[in-house]
């Protein structure tokens, strides 16, 4: 059905902010969004995002790039079909990235990850929507994207891979869910 290859590459957290985050854009792009407002791990934010950013030194980037053999990619599909495959296959990968990446932040104490996406973690519906706090404040963690990082440019110039959209009816060649550990030292 599909293969999945792993990427990595490190740069300092400067470095990234000065080449890849464009906070007010993506902003401007999450808005647009059904999940601004109405999840945690969106913006907007009560603090500061470049402030966020500027605690740690190191950003370690991990990414799954998930290619479809060619009998699916060479199929049309109607919608439930599409959404049918990515649901079996997307949170299965994203879950294996999120594993792997609290267990890097227990072996580098003070470091945090960053989700390949939005947080999935409620099932029900996050309790942002209802005024509630987080219901797993441990556990869930923001995005590259949502913290304005550019995921398009940061897998080209730093892993030499590109985002494919998907067509209607058709099945891109590749996913990639990008995502990433922010470290102190």
């Amino acid at each position: 059905m599909y293969t999945v290859t792993r990427y990595e590459a490190s740069i300092s957290v400067e470095d990234y902010l000065e080449g890849y985050v464009d906070i007010p854009t993506f902003l401007k792009a999450c808005q647009a969004c059904p999940n601004y407002g109405q999840v945690w791990s969106c913006p907007p934010y009560d603090f500061d995002v470049l402030e966020y950013w500027r605690q740690y030194q190191t950003l370690r980037l991990l990414a799954a790039k998930i290619e479809f053999n060619k009998e699916m990619t060479a199929k049309t599909y109607t919608r439930e079909e599409i959404s049918s495959i990515i649901n079996a296959v997307l949170p299965k990968e994203k879950q294996k990235l999120s594993e792997e990446l609290f267990a890097l932040e227990r072996q580098h104490p003070g470091s945090i990850s960053l989700s390949a996406g939005s947080c999935s973690l409620c099932k029900n519906g996050c309790a942002k929507k209802s005024g509630l706090p987080c219901r797993y404040p441990k556990t869930m963690r923001y995005s590259i994207e949502a913290l304005g990082g550019n995921v398009g440019l940061t897998i080209e110039k730093l892993m030499g891979l590109k985002l494919e959209w998907m067509e209607e009816g058709r099945l891109p060649g590749h996913f990639v869910l990008v995502s990433g550990l922010l470290q102190k030292e």
